[in-house]
């Protein structure tokens, strides 16, 4: 018999469950975030009797016939994914809206259908058959595998994917767009959310199918709806870039099947999303060696190093309170390296006003950068460019020593096979320290 229905409060953030309001959830701590929704305590499990399941069994026993993962046509996107599209595993893409997720997904279905035996679907809740059909032709993608079905019901969804002939992938553009009987609330809500994706995902582990989940981004950059969402699926991939800029990053956040620290550079063209080969160099553009302000950062996101601009603007302030500004960087990191140089270098930057970003709006976390940052602070604060075809990294701590960094033997072939000359680096472990002082000296003579 069903449970009576009950009042209950989930938060929007990451959908934990209150039997009553608060102004701040206890597990994201985040205020005014619980929204009070109807619990009918309906059961979403099959309620059959004890004793009519297998018991668990031995690992040591137990055997069964892997799939071998099947390529998607985009070689590169092997590499993130680890070996390709997993049967039976499922995907989240998150990314902004307008960043290129469907025309991604798209141009995906299509390479698995062309170059597979079996079709592609995409299940599309926002868009109209007619919609999906002009743009698959702008890419010229429309083959005859690939199939494409408008429906905002995770029922029929899941259904397609439980064929017995299962296609080979299965785009579900948007999981916030589905709703699922199994659950109230409207769709989007972290209940719906929920449901749909555990709704979808259980289909696709009984099948051969890879199931690729689409999820919107809130503002502070997170998948929209329970952060359980993300715990759900195999593999969890964002799309990051600039809406203004023609480039785009596809970087791995989870990932059971492989690593998780790749990523896929990708260039917006007119006839869809084409990968870069070699973004070594790409975020570079036009750059002038001979302004101040400039320095070259050689910054390792996944296992490929590549060279990035970074810039910094240090001007007089005329404010009470000068600006500190930072653009594709921590802001917090900008401003300790700018309180670790005051303090031992003896250098004034209180009175200015700092502005820093990377080049070609990317987004970085790297701890190399942080030489490079100081480069181009102290560049513009001496009004002089670093030497020519220089390049830098490594870690500054607080003591101001540079410290090493991960993939220093791949950055340092990098930096030679580019031809970058010379080279600014903290020392090999158990070869010495270096100290900003050392580095200040080496660059401008100063101090």
């Amino acid at each position: 018999m069903a449970a009576k229905a009950r009042l209950v409060y989930v938060c929007s953030g990451c959908g934990a469950v209150s039997p009553r309001w608060r102004g701040q959830c206890e597990s994201c701590r985040e205020w005014n975030t619980l929204v009070q929704q109807a619990s009918s305590g309906r059961e979403t499990t099959s309620g059959a009797p004890l004793g009519l399941f297998p018991g668990p069994i031995a690992l040591a026993g137990f055997s069964q016939e892997e799939s071998p993962a099947q390529p998607s046509g985009l070689p590169d996107l092997d590499r993130v994914l680890g070996q390709g599209l997993q049967p039976g595993g499922a995907v989240l893409l998150g990314g902004e809206p307008g960043i290129g997720k469907s025309t991604l997904l798209l141009q995906l279905a299509g390479q698995v259908a062309s170059s597979g035996s079996r079709p592609a679907v995409y299940v599309s809740g926002e868009e109209s058959l007619g919609q999906l059909a002009a743009r698959a032709r702008r890419l010229g993608i429309a083959g005859e595998r690939l199939l494409a079905s408008c429906t905002t019901s995770a029922a029929e969804a899941a259904e397609i994917i439980g064929r017995p002939d299962s296609p080979a992938l299965v785009v579900v553009d948007s999981v916030q767009t589905m709703a699922s009987s199994l659950a109230d609330g409207v769709p989007g809500s972290p209940n719906q959310v929920r449901a749909v994706a555990a709704e979808l995902v259980e289909a696709v582990k009984k099948s051969r199918s890879t199931l690729i989940l689409v999820g919107h981004v809130t503002k502070e950059g997170l998948i929209a709806g329970p952060k359980i969402l993300e715990h759900m699926v195999d593999t969890v991939l964002y799309l990051e870039g600039d809406r203004q800029h023609f480039y785009r990053i596809l970087r791995v956040f989870k990932n059971r099947f492989g690593p998780t620290d790749e990523l896929m550079v990708l260039e917006m063209l007119g006839d869809g999303l084409v990968p870069v080969p070699d973004p070594s160099t790409y975020f570079l553009g036009e750059r002038d060696e001979t302004a101040s302000g400039s320095a070259v950062v050689l910054a390792l996101e996944g296992k490929r190093p590549f060279a990035v601009e970074m810039q910094a603007l240090v001007s007089k302030s005329y404010l009470a309170m000068p600006r500190r500004t930072a653009l594709g960087l921590d802001l917090n990191r900008l401003n300790l390296l700018l309180a670790v140089l005051e303090k031992r270098l003896g250098i004034q930057l209180g009175q200015s006003d700092i502005y820093a970003k990377t080049g070609g709006g990317l987004k970085l976390t790297d701890p190399g950068l942080d030489l490079g940052l100081v480069a181009a602070v102290l560049s513009s604060f001496y009004d002089r460019p670093v030497p020519p075809r220089s390049v830098f990294w490594g870690e500054v701590d607080l003591s101001g020593r540079i410290r090493p960094v991960s993939g220093h033997d791949a950055r340092l072939k990098q930096a030679k096979r580019l031809g970058y000359k010379p080279i600014f680096h903290p020392p090999v472990e158990g070869k010495g320290t270096a100290t900003l002082k050392d580095f200040q000296r080496a660059l401008f003579g100063a101090g």
